[in-house]
């Protein structure tokens, strides 16, 4: 689903008259947090979370650390529920050259390109079984709401251009939990992108004092040199698919026309046709992204480019600080 226009308008009289509910799905919220002691599976377990639904940019968070495990020796796998795909009653390690982005999810399918993936309603029974299968540090791909799995460190991922929108919680806006009561079992902040929301004040206000704050953004990788060359019809079907346009469009590509999907959009042959009809029609390339590409069969990429990101810390010292006092 497309996230509602009024989770980030700053003055919503919907969200509003939504709060009472979005009350009630926040005291389950805490509830739950208290319904079960965290099961502690052997190793440590890094929990890559957000506050909010939708996108935050918790993938490339998520990547990054793969990546910075590996090189010191580690081996990492990661623990997923799977979302946008089928529901895993036993885990399953992720096979990317067999399985699908209906069957896994399309995150999941990104980052076994990095590391092991396993993907399970379940996710102790999920970690259980990473650390059976050579696992010495897990990594938790959201879950930052599940206390089932006892976690070792909590990052907490916000996008800065979006923040926590509204201040209200799910159906009234976007929060899964109120942000004092997130923020508090934290052990960093993780801001993506320019802090336009005011996310570090919030958490100035909110959270624990002296909480790390950390700043990242998503680079464009080496291919966008060659998408600035002639016109393109980017689609994208993500948490907030402006962001890929306005980073295609600040990096010099001239874009003809852009197409919105709802986060985790299954495209079929017709959504194919369409665009691939528009782009004729427009002379212009079709591109997306490296987690929307998951969703598009095999034998229909190949007049779709795709814009790949790596992700930039503001500063690496502090992010060195946080992962090792932990």
């Amino acid at each position: 689903m497309k996230a509602p226009g009024f989770w980030y308008s700053g003055n919503s009289a919907l969200g509003a008259l939504l709060s009472p509910l979005g009350l009630i799905y926040g005291m389950a919220t805490a509830c739950r947090q208290k319904s079960s002691a965290a099961v502690d599976v052997g190793v440590p377990v890094v929990c890559v979370g957000n506050l909010v639904a939708g996108g935050s940019g918790k993938t490339p968070v998520v990547i990054d650390l793969l990546q910075r495990l590996a090189a010191t020796g580690k081996h990492p796998h990661v623990i997923s529920r799977g979302y946008g795909g089928g529901h895993h009653a036993l885990p399953h390690r992720v096979d990317p050259a067999a399985d699908g982005a209906s069957a896994v999810g399309d995150e999941p399918l990104l980052i076994a390109a990095h590391a092991p993936v396993w993907v399970c309603v379940d996710r102790t029974a999920a970690a259980k079984c990473a650390v059976a299968d050579g696992a010495d540090i897990l990594v938790l791909d959201d879950g930052y709401q599940d206390p089932s799995l006892a976690k070792s460190l909590s990052l907490v991922v916000v996008d800065g251009r979006y923040g926590f929108g509204n201040g209200f919680m799910i159906p009234a806006g976007p929060l899964r939990e109120t942000i004092a009561a997130g923020l508090g079992r934290a052990d960093a902040l993780v801001v993506m992108g320019e802090d336009t929301w005011g996310v570090g004040d919030a958490a100035r206000r909110f959270g624990p004092q002296g909480l790390p704050v950390l700043s990242a953004r998503a680079v464009p990788g080496p291919e966008i040199a060659g998408l600035t060359e002639g016109p393109l019809l980017p689609f994208a079907g993500i948490g907030h698919p402006e962001k890929f346009f306005k980073t295609l469009a600040e990096n010099g590509c001239r874009l003809s026309e852009s197409r919105s999907f709802a986060d985790h959009h299954a495209f079929s042959a017709s959504d194919l046709e369409s665009l691939q009809a528009r782009a004729a029609a427009l002379n212009a390339r079709l591109v997306t992204t490296e987690k929307d590409i998951q969703r598009i069969p095999r034998d229909r990429r190949g007049d779709i480019e795709v814009l790949t990101i790596t992700l930039e810390w503001d500063d690496e010292a502090a992010l060195e600080r946080v992962l090792n006092a932990h």
